[in-house]
Order: C-alpha cells, then sequence, then structure tokens
C-alpha cells in the first residue's frame, strides 16, 4: 500500500491514477482545502490536516503503508509572496509533521514532490540538478526546506523531484487542472479563447527573445509516470536520488498563447501588465539524469498537445 499526500489535487490525482493502473494499492491523505474528492476516482481517502502528525501515523499503520508520495503543500509564487507564514506552516512544517509519523511507524521511503523554484534565477540554462539553492520567492525557499528536512533524516530513502511546469490534462479527459483561483498560464489562456476574455500577461520586459518568461511545460501524464517508476526504484532498494524533471526546452508566454490559438481556432486577447513577483526570466531542465537512473521516456513532449489535451479536458 502506498499513501499520497495531496492526492486529490492536480499532480496527486494524476499519480495517484498512474499508479493504480501500474498495479499499486492506494491510499489518498489529502485536506481537500485544494484537492477534489472526485479526482481521487474510488481510491480511499482520507481526509485530514497535514499537520496532524497523530492522524497521519495512525493512518500508515491502518493501511500497512510500505510507502509515501508526498504532494501536499502551497504551491503559488505569488500567494507565498503575500502570505509567508501560510508556506511556511503548510509547506515545511507539514513535512516535518509527515516525516515524524513515517519515523513513528517505520516507514522509510519517499517521494517528494518539489520544485525547479528551489534554483531561483539559475547560473546558466538548461538547468541541472548540480545548480545551487538560491530561490528568490517564498514558494521555493519553502520548497528547498521541505527537501533539507527529508535529505537530514537518518534511514530514510527518498527520491526528489525537482520539476518544472506541470501541465496538460489526462489524454482521456478524466482530469485536469481545477485550481480556484486558476493561476496557470495554459488553463488561463484557454479560458480566454474560450469565453473571450483578456488574459493579462505577466511582464512583456524580460530577457528573452519576446519580452515574456520562458518556461518548460511538462505533461502532468510525465510527471505522473516519473513518480511510479520512483517509488518502484525506491521500493525495490534503489540509492535515494535529486532529479530534475522536465523537458530540457523552453516554450515563452506568448508562444503558449499562439498554441492555444492554433489548436482551439480561437483567439486569446491579451495584453501586457506588470511583472510578478519572484518569477525568473528562464526555466528549463537539463533531465539527463532522471532519463538515465529511472528509464524516464516521455510520452507527451510537445506543447500543442498539451494544449490539446487540457482543452479537450475543459472546453465543455
Amino acid at each position: 500500500m502506498l499513501l499520497v499526500t495531496g492526492g486529490a489535487g492536480y499532480i496527486g490525482s494524476h499519480t495517484v491514477r498512474a499508479l493504480r493502473a501500474a498495479g499499486h494499492d492506494v491510499v489518498v491523505y489529502d485536506d481537500l482545502s485544494e484537492g477534489h474528492a472526485d479526482a481521487v476516482q474510488g481510491a480511499p481517502l482520507v481526509t485530514a490536516d497535514i499537520l496532524d502528525t497523530d492522524k497521519l501515523a495512525a493512518t500508515l499503520a491502518e493501511f500497512g503503508v510500505a510507502g509515501v508520495l508526498h504532494f501536499a503543500a502551497r504551491c503559488y509564487v505569488g500567494e507565498s509572496m503575500q502570505q509567508p507564514d501560510l508556506y511556511w506552516r503548510i509547506n515545511r512544517d507539514g513535512t516535518r509533521s509527515l516525516l515524524d509519523a513515517m519515523q513513528g511507524v517505520g516507514v522509510g521511503t519517499l517521494v517528494f514532490s518539489s520544485t525547479c523554484a528551489v534554483y531561483g534565477q539559475p547560473l546558466a540554462v538548461p538547468i541541472t540538478e548540480d545548480n545551487p539553492h538560491a530561490p528568490i520567492n517564498v514558494y521555493g525557499e519553502t520548497k528547498a526546506a521541505m527537501e533539507h528536512e527529508i535529505r537530514s533524516r537518518d534511514g530514510l530513502r527518498s527520491g526528489i523531484f525537482r520539476y518544472f511546469n506541470a501541465a496538460g490534462a489526462a489524454d482521456d479527459g478524466s482530469l485536469a487542472e481545477r485550481h480556484d483561483p486558476e493561476t496557470h498560464l495554459i488553463p488561463l489562456a484557454l479560458a480566454a479563447a474560450r469565453d473571450g476574455t483578456e488574459l493579462v500577461v505577466n511582464g512583456s520586459d524580460y530577457d528573452t527573445p519576446d519580452g515574456t518568461c520562458i518556461r518548460d511545460y511538462v505533461h502532468v501524464d510525465d510527471l505522473a509516470d516519473a513518480h511510479v517508476r520512483a517509488i518502484e526504484h525506491l521500493l525495490g532498494g534503489g540509492d535515494s536520488f535529486v532529479c530534475n524533471l522536465g523537458y530540457g526546452h523552453g516554450s515563452s508566454v506568448l508562444e503558449v498563447l499562439q498554441a492555444v490559438e492554433k489548436v482551439t481556432g480561437k483567439p486569446v486577447r491579451h495584453r501586457a501588465g506588470p511583472r510578478r513577483p519572484g518569477d525568473p526570466p528562464e526555466l528549463y531542465a537539463r533531465s539527463d539524469r532522471v532519463r538515465e537512473l529511472l528509464g524516464w521516456t516521455p510520452r507527451w513532449d510537445d506543447l500543442e498537445q498539451i494544449v490539446r489535451h487540457a482543452w479537450a479536458a475543459r472546453r465543455d
């Protein structure tokens, strides 16, 4: 049995689906503050707070959990700058709570959902795992602290994924992004195309070819597949690791809008707005390590395909 914290959220629910398809029994632990109960698609769901260490320990013991995949966290850059205390409490302190619970009942295997935001403004792109931690927003700071908590625990076998911009939807349309409020570019652009509303581009004066931010958009089902490979690697006796999860190339905001227009056949009305605090101009990954270590071979490395899946899941 595997425990997935935050398994009712966007990436967590896709991973739950992939784990079950691979034959694993899964229990989800989520407070449903951001997630959706129906997204677990029939898996057992424990609705509780990540800071409730006793409940976590009881859940781990009751279900005989062998390994944990940890997604439960706040994950918005802008919000983290406005509410830093919330981020430190849920992200860092919540991770401490989970690790204490795991240690208390003898569960020693963890896959952790980290982020490229720990790198801040990278020294060079594409970004390797050897880039130092230098986050420029509170979200990245808390994720770096969560990594430190995990790596400092004796006897814990862990896999840490620093992934880039999760995007897209399940290829059968059964799962998609459902954030409230929505902050991710692709669903916002799709909504603008569908409804004819105006999209505000956060910054148009960055030192990039078209002045907008460049990001490495990774299909959520490819992320989920990497997590399945990771937990199987660790439970099979594999060594702890830290890996980037990205495709190794970036797309600018304006390139994303062009892809949305091509897929939907509709214009995306947009205007330039101010930069969002804490946003570096350019982030994309080197992903050689995860490909070699886990045999990860992405299926959906195509921006238009990512947009097409997201559009199919949202347009009605």
